[in-house]
């Protein structure tokens, strides 16, 4: 989807114009397919609001990472997609207070290392307003996941998906007067193409975290950095730079850490505790050092 977005804005097609025309094509896609299954009562929700406060979020970061992979060659905007899980860190930190231990803060620092690395400093560094759209699409995706958690409580997969394609189309349909462009059958083409392969793929996503494990899923997501410098090298004939190659790495390990050392915390929490997962990260760093000891549970 991201490789034909950057096709098409090379072609003339604004940002505004792909991210109008990606949500509101998707509409009567998930219409007909709620339809032809009898599902078409999921669409009910008593959180309107909940969905159009995700909604505004969830489009501004879809502008960041369209913004990222026009500006940007898409290997290095693929990568910066990836400090997601680093700043999700950081909110639970620094906004919801709750204690994160030395792994997190480790894969922290080993991610932003990463970050520095590609953007090259001081150094004939890639374009700046790609890299900080590229990071602003980190911090938030990152905040739109609190909001799809808290979403999932209640909500089918299928309801969250609909009304983020509704309201993003709405929110960018405001836009379309001044940015609306006329275009070619080979652009047309292009933006029905973006809207099928995105609503395919959040289909694909919601099976995904339907039948596997959620630290499975995550880790398949690095796949994407395979495709996306196969798509440069076939379409713009392009390899990434050599620190590139240095700082995926490091930003994929870091994700890797926090995912792994997530899944075992979870592990450690009982149904019922009523303990933070920061609280019990602090008793795991204390366990590693003494063997005999194990974590207290709340009853």
């Amino acid at each position: 989807m991201f490789m034909l977005m950057k096709v098409a804005s090379e072609r003339g097609v604004s940002l505004p114009e792909l991210i109008f025309w990606r949500q509101a094509m998707s509409v009567p896609m998930i219409l007909g397919w709620l339809l032809a299954t009898g599902n078409l009562g999921l669409l009910a929700t008593s959180r309107m609001g909940s969905h159009a406060m995700r909604a505004t979020t969830g489009t501004a970061g879809l502008c960041c990472n369209v913004g990222a992979a026009t500006l940007l060659p898409l290997p290095e905007a693929t990568t910066l997609g990836f400090t997601s899980p680093l700043f999700a860190v950081l909110i639970t930190a620094l906004i919801l207070r709750d204690k994160v231990g030395k792994w997190r803060w480790t894969a922290v620092a080993l991610g932003f290392a990463g970050v520095l690395v590609i953007a090259q400093p001081g150094d004939a560094p890639v374009a700046p307003l790609g890299i900080a759209a590229g990071l602003g699409a980190g911090v938030i995706v990152a905040a739109v996941s609190f909001q799809i958690r808290d979403l999932a409580r209640t909500e089918a997969p299928i309801t969250c998906v609909f009304w983020f394609a509704v309201y993003g189309a709405l929110l960018t349909a405001m836009l379309m007067p001044v940015y609306a462009g006329q275009h070619g059958s080979t652009e047309w083409l292009m933006l029905m193409a973006i809207a099928v392969t995105g609503t395919f793929a959040q289909f694909l996503i919601t099976a995904a975290l339907r039948f596997g494990p959620v630290a499975t899923v995550v880790v398949m997501d690095y796949t994407s950095l395979i495709w996306a410098t196969g798509y440069g090298w076939l379409i713009w004939d392009s390899f990434p730079p050599f620190t590139t190659a240095l700082g995926a790495p490091l930003i994929i390990a870091a994700g890797l850490i926090i995912t792994w050392r997530e899944r075992n915390l979870s592990r450690r929490i009982s149904p019922t505790s009523s303990m933070d997962v920061g609280a019990i990260e602090e008793m795991a760093d204390d366990t590693s050092r003494d063997p005999e000891r194990e974590p207290e549970r709340s009853p």
